[in-house]
């Protein structure tokens, strides 16, 4: 049997004396909803579509890779706290799963919201057997399910504030209508030939498949999944053989993965730009236009079609 760590028995001390007496509160006592979200896109949604009406704490900020993450004591004591908990589901937050069942079993109202989505619209997992892709926010349609379930739950929640559930939701679906409409709009720039997307590691399938890219990542649609010689040098002959004009980097994961690919490329006699960075598991910073949804995705399109299309 394999020893706990230590900040592992911190972590199950704290769930343990969380009871669930706690953890069920009425969140309309103080007047606001406490809610938290593991992803800076599920808190932007969150916050957008709750408004006033709640407070909403993102555990993972820039730069953080979902796949890698594990709890803090802190992160235990804010879920604990929490009236409510967003996370995407679909193994995307796999180091935190222990954590969010016990949340769950405390009674706590836990929603998995890219598990709410038709799974006939979800791409299969070519790394794990009967499991799906979690990068579910790079399709703005599929994002807008996500939308629609947080716009439920505070509902289901706090009926008495519905209204204004439904009209803030209704808002902001028409901005990301907007959005997926400008996203296709852009791709379209791009000749089909060349629209081929090669990233650090396959977190754009449903980008590839809801606007036209053809996708390879150099790891497996989790960061966990490390990328050997042999996959380097694989992708580098599919680079060089099609003259791919450029690859990105990802804002979660390391840059040296790319920049050994454009090596291995270059061996090969054929010059690939880095493209520029992508934001693939993470936000921007807050405060910027890329520490919003909206402006990650519209920041990632502007950078593929800047790197892309003809000059």
């Amino acid at each position: 049997m394999k020893r706990l760590s230590l900040v592992g028995v911190a972590l199950l001390v704290i769930l343990a004396a969380c009871s669930p007496a706690q953890a069920v509160q009425s969140p309309l006592e103080d007047g606001t909803i406490n809610v938290v979200a593991t992803t800076g896109m599920i808190a932007d949604v969150a916050q957008n579509v709750g408004g006033e009406r709640v407070e909403v704490n993102g555990l993972m900020g820039p730069g953080t890779d979902p796949h890698l993450y594990r709890a803090s004591e802190g992160d235990v004591r804010r879920l604990s706290d929490a009236d409510i908990i967003f996370f995407n589901g679909l193994y995307l937050e796999a180091r935190m799963g222990e954590v969010l069942e016990q949340m769950g079993r405390q009674g706590k109202t836990t929603v998995a919201v890219a598990e709410r989505i038709d799974e006939s619209l979800l791409l299969a997992s070519p790394d794990y057997e009967d499991s799906y892709d979690p990068h579910v926010w790079f399709d703005v349609e599929l994002w807008m399910t996500v939308v629609e379930v947080i716009r439920d739950t505070y509902a289901e929640v706090d009926p008495g504030s519905a209204a204004l559930y439904e009209a803030n939701a209704a808002a902001y679906l028409e901005e990301l209508e907007a959005l997926h409409a400008y996203v296709l709009e852009q791709a379209g720039t791009v000749p089909e030939a060349q629209r081929v997307l090669v990233t650090a590691h396959d977190a754009f399938g449903y980008f590839g498949e809801a606007y036209g890219f053809e996708v390879l990542g150099l790891q497996g649609i989790s960061t966990e999944a490390e990328a050997g010689t042999a996959d380097v040098q694989e992708l580098a002959a599919f680079i060089a053989d099609n003259e791919i004009r450029a690859i990105f980097v990802e804002s979660s994961v390391p840059v040296r993965n790319i920049e050994a690919v454009q090596a291995a490329v270059r061996a090969r006699g054929f010059e690939v730009e880095i493209g520029g960075e992508l934001f693939s598991d993470a936000m921007g910073d807050e405060g910027t236009v890329e520490g919003t949804y909206i402006g990650m995705v519209r920041h990632n399109i502007d950078t593929i079609v800047g790197a892309l299309a003809p000059q």
